[in-house]
């Protein structure tokens, strides 16, 4: 459910709304992601995370119409349960690295880690922005921030302008006005 969350960077609502029959499990894997407004769009699976998830559906035998994430009883998960799930991961991830104890981890969070994710490694902001499900690549401008890393790359491809720097002369009717004042 993690891996498919990142991976996706899908939002809860879309998450806990997955079926089984949304994903496509072949040599490009893929899953039908049905967001906000009913639109409807195809996220492709790293191959790790279309692996986890043909191990998930091997392990439990579920229709194609069940939720691809049950909750205990075999009905949909709720955010709570998405988010107590985090959490708990969040804990043990906390144990091998100390500094997850002092954030916020949320499944919103890591829709933005997707996002950052997709920008560090070059993928264009329009791009980003259908994989997420907004509507206009500004919606996504808000998810993202460029990290120290990328300003340095971004500046290492900028060259400084070439300005010839000089010493100011001031002419002698300028100076004999401010030594008047």
């Amino acid at each position: 459910m993690l891996a498919t969350l990142y991976n996706t960077g899908a939002r809860v609502s879309e998450l806990i709304g997955m079926k089984v029959g949304d994903i496509v499990l072949d040599r490009s894997s893929s899953i039908c992601i049905h967001g906000k407004g009913r639109k409807e769009r195809t996220v492709p699976l790293w191959r790790t995370t279309a692996k986890q998830i043909r191990l998930w559906l091997r392990q439990n035998q579920f229709a194609r119409d069940r939720p691809l994430f049950p909750n205990r009883t075999g009905g949909p998960m709720t955010r709570t349960g998405v988010t107590d799930r985090l959490k708990l991961a969040a804990a043990t991830a906390a144990m091998h690295c100390p500094q997850l104890k002092k954030r916020r981890i949320s499944p919103h969070i890591v829709r933005h880690a997707t996002a950052m994710h997709m920008l560090q490694s070059g993928v264009d902001i329009t791009v980003i922005a259908l994989w997420l499900g907004h509507e206009s690549p500004a919606t996504t401008h808000m998810y993202v921030e460029a990290d120290l890393a990328m300003k340095e790359r971004a500046i290492k491809t900028l060259q400084a302008p070439r300005v010839k720097t000089c010493r100011f002369q001031p002419k002698d009717q300028l100076l004999a006005f401010l030594e008047g004042l």
